[in-house]
């Protein structure tokens, strides 16, 4: 039996709100005006789509006028993929090749309307979860068409925006190069990770706040409030909180929409260290699925888990420039009973699960490489919802390689 309820669950997000000021990721810097007889300056790199590290984006994107839809951004990224696991799911290959972003990113960053379009194929790899090849991933959960909104910003301190927004939710974005790993994490999938609704963002100094009704894991069902907050101690350190929930119980089940987790409240509590060369992010995470014999949960069971993300660059001085070691350690556990006909959420009611990921790093201009070693474990397990054909095995690991450009 294939592990469905855990391994569909998709989070993080394209302009998740938590690293570097929650409520106003997609607030730009406006840029001075030159003064009179100057050369304007050269385009400086774009805040969205946001980076976690190491990977970072084209310093001089391209731009354009684009007469009445304004000045315009375009950006993108293309990367190919290759995996090799053991202990694979049903369906899964033990080793394979993809392409895991061949995206496109158009975006106009100032004025009181903007906007932001994100097109193209790619995959969403995960720990402790099927892979889906590009196109099965981009038809069945986002679309060729993942992220596109609008947004009205009066200011520099308020803005509403509209459509397919990026969850607020969690540590890590939505797409390999966005993050320190190629793989997202055991936290990630039990959060949502794109989401169809609206947000207000409001930002006075040190704090962040933004509020978004939605439909949680892309369930076209607007039942879901979210909102974050966030604290700037200083330029290094931020602390965040994170929740969100569906205010009702909605049946919609999916690849993108997994029935339990969609049903679910959650919250976050992130800490978010950067100060070169180190970039540390620990985070506690916290879920609960209210009993409803309506979705098949005939009691309730929670899952909460932490984990660090962390990351090492090396500078331009050091023997290794363009080098960094990021890593990230996970563990995440889950309560319920089978016998009382509470949801699985994990590999099985109760289980629980720890993880490690390493993915060295090099980056020279535009271009990138990086391999990635990660290992997942479980425990107490239900037979059938683990790992391999028969889902009795209880470890899998992986070993990656992502290489591309960043334009």
């Amino acid at each position: 039996m294939k592990h469905i309820n855990y391994s569909f669950v998709m989070s993080t997000a394209l302009v998740s709100v938590l690293l570097g000021g929650l409520g106003s990721a997609w607030a730009e810097e406006n840029a001075e005006q030159p003064a009179a007889g100057e050369k304007p300056a050269a385009p400086t790199a774009l805040t969205t789509p946001p980076l976690t590290g190491p990977l970072t984006g084209n310093p001089e994107p391209i731009n354009f006028d684009a007469g009445p839809l304004g000045p315009v951004y375009l950006t993108g990224v293309v990367t190919p993929l290759y995996l090799w696991q053991n202990n694979p799911f049903p369906g899964d290959q033990r080793s394979l090749g993809s392409l895991s972003n061949g995206q496109f990113i158009f975006q106009k960053t100032e004025g009181l309307f903007q906007y932001y379009v994100q097109a193209g194929a790619y995959t969403i790899p995960s720990l402790g979860t099927p892979y889906f090849n590009t196109p099965k991933a981009t038809g069945d959960f986002f679309t060729a068409l993942p992220v596109a909104n609008l947004k009205i910003a009066p200011n520099d301190a308020f803005s509403i925006q509209g459509g397919k927004l990026p969850t607020l939710i969690g540590a890590e974005y939505t797409f390999t190069f966005q993050n320190m790993n190629v793989e997202r994490g055991l936290l990630w999938n039990q959060e949502p990770a794109i989401s169809r609704g609206a947000q207000l963002n409001y930002t006075v100094d040190p704090i962040a706040f933004s509020l978004s009704w939605n439909d949680g894991f892309y369930s076209d069902r607007f039942t879901w409030l979210s909102g974050s907050l966030a604290y700037t101690l200083n330029k290094e350190n931020t602390i965040s909180v994170v929740a969100g929930g569906n205010y009702a119980h909605t049946t919609k089940a999916t690849l993108a929409t997994p029935l339990f987790q969609n049903n679910e409240t959650i919250v976050n509590l992130i800490y978010a260290y950067n100060a070169a060369p180190f970039t540390i992010t620990p985070y506690f995470q916290y879920t609960h699925v209210p009993a409803a014999s309506s979705i098949g949960a005939f009691s309730s069971a929670s899952t909460y888990g932490g984990a660090i993300l962390a990351n090492y660059s090396f500078g331009d001085d050091s023997p290794l420039p363009g080098v960094s070691l990021p890593i990230r350690f996970e563990y995440i556990s889950s309560t319920g009973n089978l016998a009382n006909g509470a949801p699985s959420l994990l590999y099985g009611p109760g289980s629980n699960a720890w993880s490690i990921t390493l993915t060295p790093t090099y980056q020279y201009k535009i271009f990138f490489a990086r391999a990635e070693f990660s290992h997942v474990s479980a425990n107490s397990t239900t037979p059938g919802l683990a790992f391999g054909r028969d889902g009795m095995n209880t470890t899998q690991t992986r070993f990656l390689l992502e290489t591309g450009i960043l334009f």
